[in-house]
């Protein structure tokens, strides 16, 4: 029996269509929680991470649509990933030490990830218990 978690993503209908275009549905995005594995996936984009690197955890929200909708997102501020298929909720998974994801060649590491599952709170929790994150930032 496996320790694994899955989550898949909360699928909008604006955002279906454009996620669609890049290869992203509900058999290629999720996020997968092991007894020591984070593993997100959307479409062609992956971030895998030891759960020792989280360095905190957030629900936040909402998006707005015209800077999340789509493929994976960039933000150029302070490079944080976002795998986004709602504009409703996610959640913010901090690194310790940032992480691969957007660049196939790994020169571009981000400090964080945003995840819209449909789970939010189940995921959020369960990252904070596996991870050892403490509960300040909800």
């Amino acid at each position: 029996m496996s320790d694994t978690k899955r989550f898949g993503f909360a699928f909008a209908p604006r955002y279906r269509l454009f996620a669609r275009a890049f290869g992203i549905g509900p058999s290629t995005a999720w996020v997968d929680v092991g007894a020591r594995t984070l593993d997100a996936r959307f479409g062609r984009w992956r971030v895998s991470t030891p759960l020792a690197n989280i360095s905190d955890v957030a629900v936040t929200g909402p998006y707005a649509f015209w800077k999340t909708a789509g493929s994976a997102r960039l933000a150029i501020t302070d490079r944080g990933l976002t795998f986004a298929t709602n504009g409703d909720r996610g959640v913010l998974i901090s690194f310790r030490t940032p992480v691969r994801g957007l660049d196939p060649f790994g020169v571009l590491r981000h400090p964080e990830l945003t995840v819209t599952v449909a789970d939010v709170e189940e995921l959020a929790e369960l990252l904070r218990a596996r991870s050892e994150v403490s509960q300040t930032n909800n």
